[in-house]
């Protein structure tokens, strides 16, 4: 007989609570205004929470956006993997598991390269931050899955080769060259330079 789940105490309900309101009014106005334009302190009052209760669940506006951007690239992630293992060729699944995070990432685009930069730049130590580092290696990981199916590629090493791509995807989301460009044109771009990385 398995056990009963373990429902959540009075305190860490309370902790939740606070935590998705303070989520939810980040994303809120870091949509509407952009992060640059926003302040803790504006986040905190539209959550209803005080500052010093927002500091115990992000210390800083960077790791703000990466709460909030953690979530939508973890859903967006969660839906290309599940595409890909619907596509057959190599390259299309590739790009499937790509897409939904190049939409997730520029729904407002500076906060999109802003969330790139706190990854590559941004303080490991910080929860938030290991979280993003861990989505990263977990889409490196699905995308070495998925070319691991390809007998030449497996010869060459598919975790190597899915750093690239990772690479490639980042370096493209957040250049300024793709600013003005749809996420359609972002992918094709994308999808042309791991169509050479692996001779395609």
């Amino acid at each position: 007989m398995q056990p009963a789940p373990q429902t959540l105490g009075r305190r860490e309900r309370n902790k939740q609570e606070k935590l998705d309101r303070i989520t939810a009014a980040a994303r809120e106005l870091f949509t509407q205004y952009g992060v640059d334009e926003v302040t803790t302190q504006q986040v905190a009052e539209k959550a209803d929470v005080g500052s010093g209760t927002l500091f115990l669940y992000a210390k800083t506006k960077a790791e703000l956006l990466l709460l909030v951007h953690n979530a939508k690239y973890a859903q967006a992630l969660d839906a290309g993997v599940a595409a890909a293992a619907a596509e057959v060729a190599v390259l299309d699944a590739v790009m499937a598991i790509i897409r939904p995070i190049i939409e997730c990432n520029r729904v407002q685009i500076e906060n999109g390269r802003s969330y790139l930069r706190e990854i590559v730049f941004g303080d490991p130590a910080e929860p938030h931050h290991a979280e993003a580092l861990s989505l990263t290696t977990r889409t490196e990981a699905a995308i070495a899955e998925v070319l691991g199916r390809d007998k030449k590629l497996l010869a060459r090493d598919p975790e190597k080769l899915a750093r690239i791509v990772s690479a490639i995807m980042f370096v493209s989301m957040a250049s300024s060259a793709t600013i003005d460009m749809t996420d359609a044109q972002v992918g094709d771009e994308i999808r042309d330079q791991i169509s050479v990385l692996l001779g395609a």
